[in-house]
């Protein structure tokens, strides 16, 4: 077993403390705070993707947390940078972006005054758009008002522009800091 299957086993346990994010949303929280336009310290994020204090959780999960923060800014620093989200897959085949968007939005939410400055750009805020498209309202509804029938198609094509998005995020903040 990897780490990776390791995090995702005890992060689906009851070992994991209540409110501690699932592997999925951790990895969109993750890119976020690698994403984030202003440095975000282990620390913060840590008790906010543990639900927790971090003491409240064995010293490994911290250790593959930090070590995958660092491989994804690593990824994305590249010449030609790499994003590969972590999603789910429903048994029809049709990927499962929402909770990896909910997580990169939770982590957006700890610095929300500084991310206006993308949003409203004029030229990259439709960077966020393929990741707002999967947020649901309480009621499991897409905000983007589709039917049903396309809500699917419209959710695979944007979780197909979500890797480019975030290269094009970390860049904006990277030419813009």
């Amino acid at each position: 077993m990897d780490w990776l299957e390791e995090l995702d086993v005890f992060l689906s346990s009851d070992e994991s403390p209540d409110g501690c994010m699932k592997l999925s949303d951790l990895d969109g929280f993750m890119h976020g705070v690698v994403c984030s336009p202003q440095k975000i310290h282990p620390q913060e994020w840590i008790s906010v993707a543990c639900g927790t204090n971090a003491l409240d959780v064995p010293d490994w999960v911290i250790e593959e947390m930090l070590a995958h923060h660092g491989e994804i800014y690593l990824k994305l620093l590249r010449h030609k940078p790499l994003v590969e989200p972590i999603f789910w897959q429903d048994p029809e085949g049709h990927v499962i972006a929402m909770d990896w968007c909910e997580g990169f939005m939770k982590a957006v939410s700890l610095r929300a005054n500084l991310w206006l400055r993308l949003v409203e750009s004029g030229s990259h805020g439709h960077l966020v758009t393929p990741i707002i498209v999967h947020l649901m309202d309480g009621n499991d509804i897409a905000p983007v008002g589709l039917p049903r029938k396309m809500l699917h198609k419209t959710l695979d094509k944007a979780a197909e522009q979500i890797p480019e998005a975030v290269e094009g995020i970390f860049q904006f903040w990277i030419d813009h800091s």
